[in-house]
């Protein structure tokens, strides 16, 4: 629903979070209550220790305070329990109980800076069992003070002021005039600075120089430019996600038409094809892993990794490899070493170093496949991801390429940066010199995909015969025209709901649109759906069905807003203009479409009895389109099936059954 407005401003909480944590305390400060009453009870009579006459008004005030602050709190959960995300109209009287209930933490504050005195006060000789009881009240009273500032802090709008005045007029004003058009471009350039300066919080520990503030700023006006359309507080966005798992799970479980089955049907040649490629994928996984160095070989061998590389880095061994960057105790090498198996002689070329926009990698001979292999590593640092977070939109234009378009600025300026390096510092040359008849390899995972699909066009000219392999590479990657032409030589590997993938502003803008759509129109309270969502993430079980507004309305009628949807939108986003809006035909779109880059083999995990983990899991592997990572899926495994672990099993797995299956 939209934020809560107190104190003249919004604050990103709405009026049903209150059910919960407002629960929560209720329950402790019943028991608490009881406690002190208990106490009271048990003593009464028996004050006449010194002291004891303020410990008696003490407990009464006590008391009293606490009844009224658990029918403060009763008033609230039970009002936030009412009505539904997208109608607060039940709720409207809470505001006044919130204020009611604030204003009963100064008497509280007080009481609890009077008990800490009357403990501390050496003149008081009371039972020691009464002390204990009063000291822990102050402690209790302390606690829930100071973890109700810290929930202030958090629910805090830094745009509450300017964003609650830009909601309630957003109707009445005209945005044609000068005064409403300066109004909103400072909120706009304020909204910008907000999360400037939350992004340079984050990335506080990294160097900073000019590179780094142009990439604050434009990550910044990308988030800006997200979040600004919508007026969803956190809560919300966690329904509509796990409202949106639910849907989406009840759509799997039905029955496929047969026609859907019949196209995914491949033919004998594409099933050669495909097995020869995932060897191939396999095979290079293991590069494209590697390349992560000693984070990756500890995260999969927790046990013997440190003893391993402790034992490796007390060698002195000397080698011919041309090593930059940080690598302290060699425990990256050695892990490369250790992960790939080629020897130290095998290595042209390695750096570890490491800025934004410029992203490890290392050039290697494989002999067993005859090739020179460039592996570039994935995102492991702040710098990774701010490279990840430049998603602006470049042209990329080539030489005797007429497929030139568009492609994610981050990523083609670290590919631009390792193609300087191994052309104009002759790394490619001194490998070629040592074995002129391999053929160029490509591999990456993640961010190190998609680097590598923009380096392999980059370097296309200059070797045909160059084969490029990504791994997860980010979705919003190249603009049709540069997908189509990199199918030539570009090879995708995508396992099953893989995040990553399916990111691209598009796509994002269609998720906020689902996450707007199903929570303005659940007939269910929010507490009802998170409970249920908690319990069918852990749990599994049947997906709920929530009654929605949207049951019995054809897809046509859903194209346009509802008007619970358009309570939610501060001004219309881009993907809710429609045909019959015929201003927006002749503008481009705000973020033109990427794709992922050359052909993909998507590959799914069979169904499992075990929700979130299988000893004994099978995979399944087909050619895809992009059309499949059209949309984001939400799951449980979303983040799981990007890591490289994960797809290095998926692999292997298939890479093993289809060598059984040739020997059986």
């Amino acid at each position: 629903m939209p934020g809560l407005v107190v104190f003249g401003r919004r604050w990103a909480i709405g009026s049903d979070d209150f059910v919960l944590p407002g629960a929560f305390e209720l329950f402790v400060r019943l028991l608490w209550w009881i406690g002190i009453l208990a106490l009271y009870a048990v003593h009464k009579g028996r004050f006449n220790c010194p002291g004891g006459g303020l410990l008696h008004s003490y407990l009464l005030v006590l008391l009293v305070l606490l009844a009224a602050i658990i029918c403060a709190l009763s008033a609230l959960v039970y009002v936030s329990m009412q009505g539904t995300i997208s109608n607060p109209g039940p709720r409207k009287s809470l505001p006044k109980l919130l204020y009611t209930r604030l204003l009963l933490y100064f008497p509280e504050f007080i009481w609890a800076v009077v008990g800490a005195v009357w403990v501390s006060d050496s003149s008081v000789h009371c039972e020691k069992t009464v002390i204990n009881v009063i000291m822990g009240t102050v402690i209790a009273s302390w606690v829930i003070i100071i973890f109700t500032i810290i929930g202030v802090v958090i629910v805090f709008d830094p745009l509450g002021g300017k964003k609650t005045f830009y909601l309630t007029n957003t109707v009445s004003r005209n945005l044609e005039s000068s005064q409403s058009g300066q109004l909103l471009y400072n909120v706009k350039n304020t909204a910008t600075r907000v999360w400037e300066k939350r992004i340079r919080l984050l990335c506080c520990c990294i160097v900073q120089d000019d590179d780094h503030r142009v990439a604050f700023t434009s990550i910044a006006e990308l988030f800006r430019a997200y979040f600004s359309d919508t007026d969803l507080v956190p809560s919300d966005i966690a329904a509509g996600l796990t409202l949106l798992h639910q849907e989406q799970d009840k759509m799997e479980s039905c029955p496929k038409e047969p026609e859907e089955v019949l196209c995914h049907s491949p033919s004998s040649l594409v099933t050669d094809d495909l097995d020869i490629e995932l060897e191939n994928a396999a095979h290079y996984m293991l590069f494209a892993a590697a390349a992560y160095g000693w984070p990756y070989y500890v995260y999969t061998n927790p046990f013997t990794a440190l003893c391993k590389l402790n034992s490796d880095c007390c060698r002195n061994r000397t080698t011919d490899s041309d090593i930059t960057g940080s690598d302290r105790h060699n425990f990256h090498f050695g892990s490369i070493l250790r992960i790939t198996g080629l020897q130290y002689r095998d290595f042209i070329h390695i750096s570890f170093h490491n800025k934004i926009y410029e992203i490890p990698f290392f050039v290697a001979l494989d002999h067993k496949k005859e090739a020179i292999v460039v592996a570039v590593r994935g995102t492991l640092s702040f710098e990774d991801i701010l490279t990840d977070l430049s998603a602006d939109c470049e042209d990329l234009t080539l030489e005797d390429v007429l497929e030139n378009g568009f492609v994610h600025k981050g990523i083609t300026q670290a590919a631009n940066y390792i193609y300087q390096k191994l052309t104009n510092d002759g790394i490619l040359n001194q490998a070629f010199t040592i074995a002129p008849e391999y053929k160029l390899v490509i591999v990456g995972h993640s961010l190190g995909g998609g680097t590598a699909s923009i380096l392999a066009i980059m370097l296309r000219n200059s070797f045909p015969a160059l084969r490029c392999y990504a791994f997860s590479p980010p979705g919003g990657l190249l603009s049709k025209s540069l997908a189509d032409y990199t199918k030539r030589f570009i090879v995708s590997v995508i396992v099953g709901k893989d995040l990553v993938a399916r990111l691209s502003m598009p796509n994002m803008e269609d998720l906020k649109r689902r996450i707007v759509r199903i929570v303005a129109n659940c007939n269910r309270p929010k507490y009802q759906i998170l409970l249920r969502g908690c319990w069918y993430e852990v749990f599994g079980g049947d997906p709920d069905n929530f009654p929605t507004e949207l049951d019995g309305r054809n897809q046509d009628a859903l194209t346009q807003p509802l008007l619970a949807e358009e309570s939610l939108m501060v001004h219309r986003s881009p993907s809710y203009n429609t045909l019959e809006d015929e201003s927006h035909l002749n503008s481009p779109p705000q973020y033109p479409r990427l794709y992922l880059p050359g052909k993909i083999i998507h590959i799914v995990e069979e169904s499992s009895s075990r929700r979130w983990c299988s000893s004994d899991i099978k995979y399944t592997a087909r050619w895809s389109n992009e059309a499949v990572f059209s949309s984001i899926l939400i799951s449980p495994k979303m983040i799981t099936d990007h890591m490289p672990d994960v797809v290095l099993k998926a692999l292997n797995s298939l890479s093993q059954e289809h060598r059984s299956c040739i020997s059986c």
